[in-house]
């Protein structure tokens, strides 16, 4: 497995892709489930370009907080960038499996796409557990790209991009026993919502599948046998569908939340 590296060029991608419109909805899903309140005091894991960061200080009020920590410090300088001089928000460098924080200092708890990323996802919500407060709230939100659906005139070349894709990745399908794992690492009433992100016709860039098309070209040439240019001309051929309004983009993303016993 080749993890995605996080550098100056993927974080201008993926704060592009995080403006999008598909990517607004998704924050506004997962912060409706996590249903922070003022006074509360909120982890964000993997906090990225700190968006989630800057509608969450809203969300908790002057009386809350707001901690972002993320292990890539471009992420981080782009997040304090955005809303490092709020007051009330902290942001700090570290891993999902060691969070640099104390025992029972939080009320709750968001993780967005992060944990298909780490290798240990026990260890990962074993330290969800331990910085929640006793009958905190969780909220993890991952991508079994197993569901994508995507439409190409080379349905082979389509399986090798997505396959090479699927390297950057610890868990592609992580939804399908995240439950479980969360139940063994002490959490109750675990439920789990299925948000359907698709779209048709011309390739929008505000929608999902288009916005992460440019992400997917750069990391798979070069992997599985795939070329840069068969790469290039991979995402030419989305273009080009698009622009026929034959453009089919389709998978499923899962919100898990659980409260601390």
């Amino acid at each position: 497995m080749g993890q995605l590296a996080f550098d100056d060029r993927a974080g201008r991608e993926l704060e592009a892709l995080y403006r999008t419109r598909d990517a607004v909805r998704r924050r506004a899903l997962a912060r409706g489930a996590l249903g922070a309140n003022a006074g509360d005091h909120v982890v964000d894991v993997g906090c990225g370009p700190g968006f989630t960061c800057l509608e969450l200080l809203d969300d908790v009020g002057p009386t809350g907080s707001v901690v972002g920590i993320d292990r890539s410090p471009q992420m981080l300088g782009l997040a304090r960038a955005r809303c490092g001089d709020r007051p009330g928000v902290r942001l700090e460098e570290g891993e999902a499996t060691a969070l640099p924080c104390e025992d029972g200092s939080f009320d709750r708890a968001i993780c967005v796409q992060v944990l298909e990323y780490v290798p240990d996802v026990p260890a990962g919500l074993a330290e969800f557990h331990r910085v929640l407060r006793p009958g905190g709230r969780v909220v993890l939100w991952d991508v079994d790209w197993a569901t994508v659906s995507w439409h190409s005139a080379d349905p082979s070349r389509m399986r090798r991009v997505l396959d090479a894709w699927d390297e950057h990745l610890a868990h592609p399908s992580l939804p399908r026993t995240l439950a479980a794992q969360m139940g063994e690492a002490g959490f109750e009433h675990v439920e789990m919502h299925a948000h359907p992100f698709a779209a048709t016709g011309r390739m929008d860039p505000d929608t999902y599948g288009a916005g992460v098309s440019s992400l997917i070209r750069t990391f798979v040439s070069g992997r599985n046998g795939l070329t840069a240019e068969e790469s290039d001309d991979w995402l030419e051929e989305q273009h080009e569908l698009g622009r026929r309004d034959a453009y089919y983009f389709a998978c499923l993303q899962f919100c898990f939340t659980g409260t601390r016993r």
